[in-house]
């Protein structure tokens, strides 16, 4: 049976730094520990720009909105995250126009493809 390396937690970390310093021997081999890597998206002025989308801090508290409306882009997300449909979205928001929901959705799209390509 092969034996599976897993990954400590911070305590079980911490408790073998402390004992380290104790007794050199506490350390049976090095420990291997994973950090992840920051990837950060940059996009530039036109890009934002082009998004149907506005914010500022006098519309619904500053949270991004499509432009024109006071709807909400996490709305939309939220919304197909619970199940709905687009046209389901855009029959509760009609303000919305379904060329501005499917540009926001293909930016998000790009911007989850750019950040894989960044892994």
């Amino acid at each position: 049976m092969s034996k599976k390396n897993r990954a400590l937690s911070e305590e079980e970390i911490d408790e073998r730094v402390i004992a380290q310093a104790d007794d050199d021997s506490a350390w049976g081999k090095p420990i291997k520990v994973k950090r992840s890597r920051a990837a950060v998206l940059v996009f530039n002025e036109e890009q934002m720009a082009r998004l149907p989308i506005t914010v500022g801090p006098e519309t619904v508290s500053g949270a991004p909105v499509f432009r024109g409306t006071r709807v909400p882009v996490a709305a939309l997300l939220d919304n197909l995250a619970d199940g709905l449909t687009l046209d389901e979205f855009l029959d509760n928001f009609p303000t919305v126009r379904r060329e501005q929901a499917v540009q926001v959705l293909e930016f998000y799209k790009e911007a989850l493809a750019r950040l894989s390509r960044a892994a």
